[in-house]
């Protein structure tokens, strides 16, 4: 029996036992929903209309391909001065981010809310999570989209245009980068404030010194596997480790920092991919997987309180671009305490301090919130979205860390350009009940797939290189 029908049936029964000769101190007291399946329904109703669908699973990566961008992911090899390595900014232990508003990039000493800024810069912008990025529709990276991969013909779209469009000039790094998870993995290593280091006149580098993006990742190769096909430099575990990878490639010399972007990725999606939230369950058909609390959540989240105009879909995002009046929080991307965003890229004044709506499995799990990590804490960042103006104009830095609130931007005129760009899809005030936004946030919580809570085991005891993993 369909589950609306069923509840009409109870609902009708009750109407009939209330009814059937009780003395009225024992008449039943009716209730609206005795069974919580309307309930369900109304969930199901509000999921199917914002397009909400379960996600597929990625399709299994070869072990050796993974065992291979684990070691990668976590060496400082990788890095010009050898002190940081994909994991400092994507650690497991910090929900794949690093607790930090904007990240410490090379230079800076130790992982994730106790990292020390030494010789670091700051790095602009917050370190995205790494949850489902390997999963089929994610198809662009970084806060402003500036890597997509076009899921029909596979075409990139890069700051990079050598790894670009249909002929790529760079074929031997393009090629293997069968996913924009793998594209994205190619360019921190690139960025001297990230990981590639400055040039130090003292001391010549091939890493640092490179003149282009092509020369930094074949002197990455150079340092993993060597030149002269492996008989110079490089390190036998790595070497063993790419053959098991790549068993086709038969000389070291054919191997490009694409391959290594590529097992990155299989690495980051095999590992990372959280399909199994209460959330996820509820979906598939499991009607007890979320509580009522939850359900109302949902219910206020793709209703009432609007979310879902732009977190929609099976990912919970749109992937576009929208700007809601976020704090200046670093240094600023285009000039002190600036951050245009999207335009940026576009060169388009109408995307000024536009970003990309992130998807939220495990939102939970990945805080700071926002493109600067304005937002310390979960209920903070929901806060802000119910009255974004107000948020700004109220906003108060004294709960980032020390380093990150003397960066807090507090200029009015540029404040007042953040407050009039609010995206006009997005509703200029919501008012919640405090139960409705304790709801919302049990929903939100249901996002979290257990597996995801506790990911030490994910780090290895030690890497090829013999660099120190643990910090």
């Amino acid at each position: 029996m369909h589950r609306t029908a069923c509840a009409l049936f109870l609902t009708l029964t009750l109407v009939v036992l209330a009814g059937c000769g009780a003395a009225d101190g024992d008449r039943l007291v009716l209730v609206d929903d005795p069974a919580g399946v309307l309930l369900d329904d109304e969930v199901m109703t509000a999921l199917n209309a914002a397009g909400v669908t379960a996600l597929l699973a990625p399709a299994a990566e070869d072990p050796a391909l993974v065992e291979l961008g684990q070691a990668l992911f976590f060496d400082k090899l990788l890095s010009g001065n050898e002190n940081i390595s994909c994991a400092t900014c994507h650690h497991p232990v910090a929900g794949t981010g690093d607790a930090l508003p904007v990240s410490l990039g090379e230079g800076g000493i130790g992982l994730g809310a106790n990292r020390e800024q030494a010789a670091s810069a700051l790095i602009p912008r917050n370190a995205p999570h790494l949850f489902n990025g390997g999963v089929p529709g994610v198809d662009a990276m970084f806060w402003d989209s500036r890597v997509t991969r076009n899921a029909s013909t596979g075409e990139l779209d890069t700051p990079e245009p050598g790894l670009n469009g249909a002929a790529p000039t760079l074929l031997d790094h393009a090629a293997p980068l069968t996913s924009a998870l793998a594209a994205q993995a190619m360019f921190p290593v690139t960025s001297r404030e990230e990981m590639r280091g400055q040039i130090d006149g003292g001391n010549a580098d091939d890493l640092r010194d490179a003149a282009t993006n092509a020369d930094v990742w074949s002197a990455l190769m150079a340092r993993i596997v060597g030149t002269s096909d492996g008989t110079v430099g490089g390190f036998d575990g790595y070497r063993a480790l790419f053959d098991a990878a790549y068993p086709s490639i038969t000389n070291y010399d054919d191997l490009t920092f694409g391959h290594a972007a590529r097992a990155i990725a299989a690495f980051e999606r095999e590992t990372w991919t959280a399909l199994d939230s209460p959330f996820d369950r509820f979906l598939g058909g499991d009607a007890s997987a979320m509580s009522d609390s939850a359900k109302r959540g949902a219910k206020l989240f793709f209703g009432a309180a609007s979310c879902s105009t732009c977190h929609n879909g099976p990912f919970l995002s749109d992937f576009q671009h929208h700007a809601v009046c976020v704090p200046q929080v670093g240094p600023g991307k285009n000039a002190p305490s600036e951050d245009l965003g999207l335009s940026l890229e576009t060169g388009d004044s109408a995307d000024d301090y536009k970003f990309r709506t992130p998807t939220l499995r495990n939102v939970a799990l990945t805080a700071p919130y926002m493109h600067d990590g304005a937002f310390m804490t979960l209920e903070e960042v929901v806060r802000h979205h119910l009255d974004p103006q107000a948020s700004l104009a109220a906003y108060d830095g004294s709960l980032l860390p020390d380093l990150f609130a003397a960066t807090l931007d507090t200029d009015a005129g540029r404040n007042a350009a953040r407050a009039a760009a609010l995206s006009p899809l997005h509703p200029t005030s919501v008012v919640l009940t405090d139960d409705e936004f304790d709801d919302l946030m049990a929903f939100l919580h249901a996002l979290t797939d257990p597996s995801s809570v506790s990911l030490l085991d994910e780090v290895p005891d030690e890497v090829p290189s013999g660099l120190p993993v643990k910090d």
